[in-house]
């Protein structure tokens, strides 16, 4: 946050307070609207003073400048003259904190002159960020805001101002209402072509993530990869969602699998320890299928060493089970006849572990024509199967067919990476 420091006193010193010397009244109109500032008429108890006061803070000569103010705000009377009396108290006060005095002594001269009609616009918008300052710096962030709110509605153009509004609703507790912020100025930048740094999204999960904000976190998640779809960014945020301990939604073992899915399918499974607890938690969903592609594919990429024994234990483990399970084509016609799609439904995910498409694909269908299934978790691999095979629209109808939470977070997932997947 930007401290009042020199800056402040050059935005002040600079902020159309300037006193003319003494002169007639139609010279000082006609100099004021060649420099575009206000037409002020002062009366002979206010110019004189107000000239000579102008003169010591120019020379920043306090102890003079300090009675010819008081002088000034004695006799000012009318809305020209109070405006001349703030803007001179408001010099002297700022040449007094800069030499380490309070900003405290801002506070009145800057309300009176944000008050005055007689401030033009430009200026009083200056003056009220300058108050907002004041309260950020004494981490009253709640009143900060709406002093910086104000500014930028009287047109006070600070590229940082929006980020600034952002931080201080965030730090006062108003998280919503800092996502909301973030996320025009997110979209004010893309519009113009610009691209916000990827500390301004993850900034931005973590702040509604821990206020347990789902839907916001997961917003916050789908443009952080529509702008930075790396394969990194994807394992990250898909295991910061769904995976890890204390993740942002509770999956059980399945839903996590079809998010290990979604990691594959994108090359962007990291290392051993992704191919292996995948492996693992496939064999116990009775997947034997994609446990060995899993092992098969992970020494093949170098992630899984070949002295590994959980993978050895896993292949073999395996191969029993698929070799005790028989054939695959032999499961799909049981259940084309079976009163109803649970083992077609099981059937089509082995084939779909196994990496054969179309079966699976035609298998699923079959699982919800007949019913008796989870319909959100049969059209979810039905989309899984459909995006693998390279149907990207039938995917996308499928995965709009799952309505229950957090099937539907997971269906949306996979929209995402259709829409942005992995890059390299």
């Amino acid at each position: 946050m930007k401290s009042l420091s020199n800056a402040l006193m050059a935005v002040l010193l600079a902020g159309g307070a300037t006193v003319l010397a003494a002169q007639p009244a139609v010279a000082q109109k006609k100099n004021d609207k060649q420099q575009g500032g206000p037409q002020l008429k002062l009366s002979n108890e206010v110019r004189g003073p107000a000239a000579q006061a102008q003169t010591a803070l120019a020379a920043k000569d306090v102890a003079t400048a300090t009675p010819l103010v008081a002088a000034v705000e004695a006799a000012a009377k009318s809305e020209d003259e109070k405006y001349i009396a703030g803007a001179l108290r408001l010099n002297l006060e700022a040449i007094r904190m800069d030499s380490g005095g309070s900003s405290d002594a801002l506070v009145a001269p800057l309300d009176a002159l944000i008050a005055n009609p007689k401030t033009p616009q430009a200026d009083k918008a200056r003056y009220v960020y300058q108050r907002g300052v004041i309260a950020a710096n004494k981490k009253d962030n709640a009143g900060a805001a709406t002093y910086f709110e104000q500014a930028r509605q009287l047109g006070y153009n600070d590229p940082n101002l929006p980020l600034q509004i952002v931080k201080l609703k965030m730090d006062a507790g108003d998280i919503a209402g800092g996502s909301a912020e973030l996320a025009k100025m997110v979209e004010a930048q893309t519009a113009a072509g610009q691209k916000p740094s990827e500390d301004i999204y993850r900034y931005a999960i973590a702040k509604t993530n821990q206020k347990k904000m789902t839907a916001e976190t997961k917003a916050w998640i789908s443009r952080y990869l529509a702008a930075y779809p790396t394969q990194k960014n994807w394992r990250d945020m898909v295991v910061f969602w769904g995976i890890q301990p204390q993740s942002v939604a509770t999956l059980d073992k399945p839903q996590k699998v079809d998010m290990y899915r979604l990691l594959r399918t994108g090359k962007s499974l990291a290392d051993q320890y992704d191919y292996e607890i995948y492996a693992q938690w496939a064999f116990d969903m009775g997947l034997p299928w994609e446990t060995k592609t899993l092992i098969n594919e992970g020494k093949a990429a170098g992630k899984i060493p070949a002295g590994s024994q959980n993978a050895a234990g896993l292949l073999t483990a395996a191969n029993t089970s698929i070799s005790n399970e028989g054939s695959l084509a032999t499961l799909a016609t049981r259940a084309k006849a079976a009163a109803n799609g649970k083992l077609a439904a099981s059937t089509a995910d082995a084939y779909l572990g196994s990496d054969q498409y179309p079966q699976a694909i035609e298998l699923y269908r079959v699982a919800l024509t007949k019913g008796g299934v989870d319909a959100d978790a049969v059209n979810t691999r039905l989309g899984i199967a459909l995006a693998r095979s390279g149907d990207k629209e039938g995917a996308k109808t499928a995965f709009a067919l799952v309505k229950g939470q957090p099937r539907a977070d997971i269906a949306a997932w996979w929209v995402d990476f259709l829409d942005h997947p992995p890059v390299a």
